[in-house]
């Protein structure tokens, strides 16, 4: 049983001809009359009583009348649906990020809304570390990372270049110095963030690098918390610049460079590199190249090679 048939089925129980069906569907009669006998042969039961010239319908005509006319009717809202997905006009986009690669997608998301306000988007957070092994499983279809997560199956594109700064309370007596070197911060305590990551085995590094104790005695879950606390005039931190460009700003933290320190972040869109992607991921990553055209500077849009 298929849907041809239950189309021609449905045509000659609504004409209650043989041929007035034929005519309609462009059909010889005969081809009618054999797509009906093989129908029946289906369901094992007569569909049309045919000591009539009406074509009149059986009971068992009757009940699969019912059930035919809903499984078209399927078939036209699913024509419609895929019809409203190719336009942008229903779907749904899942996008992995944590606190500070979330900062990235405010912009972009604004945007992508703007443009497709229909489309539901959740942004699910999680660790950095485990993002890469959610997209791979299909818990999301594409993530933001500040790294190369190095993963032959997942495919990646620079969207953002970052680096780490130094910052301090406006009162803080480094305020208006502007530059600072390693050796002066050994004295400092520093605020920092508790999740392990490849940029502070980094500064630990360069720290050891240069003979110069790094004190961190403060440890905080959240870079939100590190602001406030360094704002609040206790400790001085290391964190993404793309998270304190607002406080700067404001005029709440000052940003000190360090001169041997340079660590740069680029933030990358990472999605599986054989998925067929969704027309709103695809859409999203439109977005994403035409604001690295319209912003420059750091924003960016060159796939890894």
């Amino acid at each position: 049983m298929d849907l041809f048939q239950l189309e021609i089925f449905l045509t000659v129980a609504r004409e209650g001809s043989f041929s007035r069906a034929a005519e309609k569907l462009f059909r010889t009669q005969p081809a009618i009359s054999q797509a009906i006998r093989k129908l029946e042969r289906e369901v094992g039961e007569p569909l049309f009583d045919r000591s009539s010239r009406d074509g009149i319908l059986t009971d068992a005509g009757q009940l699969l009348q019912e059930y035919a006319q809903k499984l078209l009717n399927l078939r036209g809202e699913a024509h419609t649906a895929l019809k409203e997905l190719r336009e942008m006009h229903q779907g749904k986009l899942a996008i992995a990020a944590n606190e500070f690669t979330c900062l990235y997608l405010l912009p972009a998301l604004a945007e992508f809304r703007r443009l497709y306000p229909t489309i539901k988007v959740t942004v699910h957070r999680g660790l950095a570390s485990r993002i890469p092994a959610d997209v791979l499983k299909h818990a999301v279809e594409m993530a933001v990372l500040s790294f190369n997560p190095e993963e032959p199956l997942l495919r990646s594109i620079v969207v953002y270049n970052d680096e780490l700064v130094f910052i301090v309370n406006p009162r803080h007596p480094l305020a208006s110095s502007r530059q600072v070197s390693i050796r002066q911060l050994g004295a400092e305590t520093f605020v920092a963030h508790n999740v392990q990551s490849p940029y502070r085995a980094k500064v630990i590094q360069a720290f050891k690098r240069h003979k110069t104790p790094l004190n961190m005695d403060v440890e905080l879950p959240t870079i939100e918390a590190i602001k406030r606390f360094v704002s609040s005039g206790t400790g001085v931190a290391l964190v993404p610049g793309i998270c304190i460009e607002t406080e700067i700003a404001r005029g709440e933290l000052v940003r000190i460079p360090v001169r041997e320190l340079r660590i740069e972040r680029k933030l990358r869109l990472v999605y599986r590199k054989n998925a067929s992607l969704s027309h709103a991921a695809r859409a999203f990553l439109k977005v994403a190249e035409a604001m690295a055209g319209e912003r420059q500077g750091r924003y960016l849009y060159q796939p890894d090679r």
